[in-house]
Order: C-alpha cells, then sequence, then structure tokens
C-alpha cells in the first residue's frame, strides 16, 4: 500500500507518495482487547536507489552515510508501532524517515584552519614558565 500525501523532508525534496510503500501488522504490547485483532504496527519502506526524487548527488550521499541502515535492495525500512492507533504509528514513521534523511543530507561544514591568538600563546608560555620555577625552587628533601 502506498502512502496517502507526499512526504516533506526539506524545502527542496518532497518525497512523492508512491514511493513510499507502507504495510501494517500486529503489535504486540498494550493494546487491551484490540492487540490480537488490530494491525496497528506500521512498517515503511523507501527505496533510495530507486527514488525518482533525489538527485544524484543526493542518492550517493543518502547510500553511503545510510549504508548501514539499508536493506540490500537499497531500502529503508522503517517500523513503528509504539502508538495504540495506526495512524499515529503512521506519522511517527514517516516523521523518523524525513528526519533520517534530513540528517544524513546535512552538508558538513568545511573546516577553516585557524592559528593560536598571541594572547593565547602568551598565557601558554607564561603558565609553564610559572610551573618551571615552581619546581625548581623546590626542596631537594629527596634521599641522598
Amino acid at each position: 500500500m502506498a502512502a496517502a500525501k507526499p512526504l516533506e523532508v526539506r524545502a527542496d525534496l518532497s518525497i512523492p507518495a508512491h514511493e513510499l510503500v507502507v504495510d501494517f501488522a500486529r503489535a504486540g504490547g498494550p493494546g487491551g482487547q484490540n492487540v490480537n485483532k488490530v494491525e496497528t504496527k506500521v512498517i515503511l519502506r523507501y527505496s533510495v536507489r530507486e527514488s525518482g526524487a533525489l538527485t544524484p548527488t543526493q542518492r550517493e550521499r543518502l547510500l553511503r552515510k545510510l549504508r548501514s541502515k539499508l536493506t540490500v535492495a537499497g531500502e529503508i525500512v522503517i517500523h513503528a508501532s509504539s502508538r495504540r492507533e495506526q495512524g499515529r504509528n503512521l506519522e511517527e514513521a514517516r516523521e523518523r524517515l524525513a528526519e533520517m534523511l534530513r540528517a544524513a543530507l546535512t552538508e558538513p561544514k568545511a573546516r577553516r584552519k585557524t592559528k593560536p591568538t598571541r594572547g593565547s600563546q602568551r598565557r601558554r608560555l607564561e603558565g609553564k614558565r610559572r610551573r618551571s620555577d615552581v619546581k625548581r625552587t623546590r626542596g631537594g628533601g629527596g634521599m641522598e
């Protein structure tokens, strides 16, 4: 079964509903009389390899960053069963997928080399000198 509406990941990326495959299963845990007859657990699948919504750069980044979370077929599978209602579990699964994609697509900031300031260098050397003086002026009360 496909999800009903597109998944908004970021302003520049929206996953069409037909690319999200949703299955339902019976969930364990609390649920009262419905626990054995109502399928509230949500299994959400999204194929990174087959997605038409991603640019080649985005696809490559997702395949690299999420490789430990992908199936052999290149799918992300999310299970959500913490809620008692199917609809709430579906929303939780969709939000977890969106957050996972958002985190993997953020580009790391380029690191700029910095030098210690003149003041920090002076303070470091002054501290070393002070410590050296303390050690030098200690009494020689050792075993001679």
